[in-house]
């Protein structure tokens, strides 16, 4: 795909696709670089949560129907620091993203507000899908858990390790009605904790 790329740059091609393709090939070696991380103790540095959260959600965005309205606040240009591993966290956002998107099926809204308190960076994804029963908040972090037909159910449980293990801290489901939708809570220290 980059030979492609650099061809087509110097043929001087204009077009929206070469612009989408250039994305997805920053993903391919996003996706690489999370692979590479997997087995060894990432490294965490402090990142803007929002800025990681407008980019992964924007990716997505245009990749899915548009009766999907999106909505994040604060806007991109806003910043809440937090200690993540960049690749790993951004992975997070996406797969409860992807997961929202399949909740709704082709319509939709999917929300992300994002706040900080008392030390502690709080990130909380809504959307408009059909909800998850009470009784399966937790298990659905499980491995193997799922409700597609397709999928092997480890997105939500690799999601909680990344949190809980190498961020030191917690994602839930904070409220989900069936057929209205399901809040997801993501809570992150704003500081690095000395082991």
């Amino acid at each position: 795909m980059i030979a492609w790329m650099e061809l087509l740059k110097m043929e001087d091609v204009k077009h929206g696709a070469i612009e989408e393709l250039n994305k997805d090939v920053v993903r391919l070696e996003k996706i690489t670089e999370r692979f590479s991380k997997i087995g060894s103790v990432p490294k965490l540095s402090q990142q803007n949560i929002v800025e990681i959260v407008h980019n992964a959600v924007n990716y997505l965005k245009t990749r899915t129907s548009r009766k999907i309205a999106y909505e994040i606040e604060p806007g991109p240009e806003a910043e809440i620091y937090a200690p993540v591993n960049l690749h790993l966290f951004e992975w997070v956002i996406e797969n409860i993203t992807k997961n929202a998107i399949d909740a709704m099926g082709t319509s939709g809204k999917f929300t992300v507000h994002i706040s900080e308190e008392n030390g502690l960076v709080f990130i909380d994804l809504t959307d408009t899908g059909k909800g998850i029963p009470k009784s399966k908040f937790r298990s659905i972090f499980h491995p193997g858990y799922t409700s597609k037909k397709h999928g092997w159910g480890l997105g939500l449980s690799l999601a909680e390790r990344i949190i809980k293990n190498y961020h030191r801290g917690r994602i839930f489901v904070k409220s989900s009605t069936l057929d209205k939708g399901t809040t997801f809570r993501i809570v992150l220290r704003k500081k690095i904790r000395k082991s």
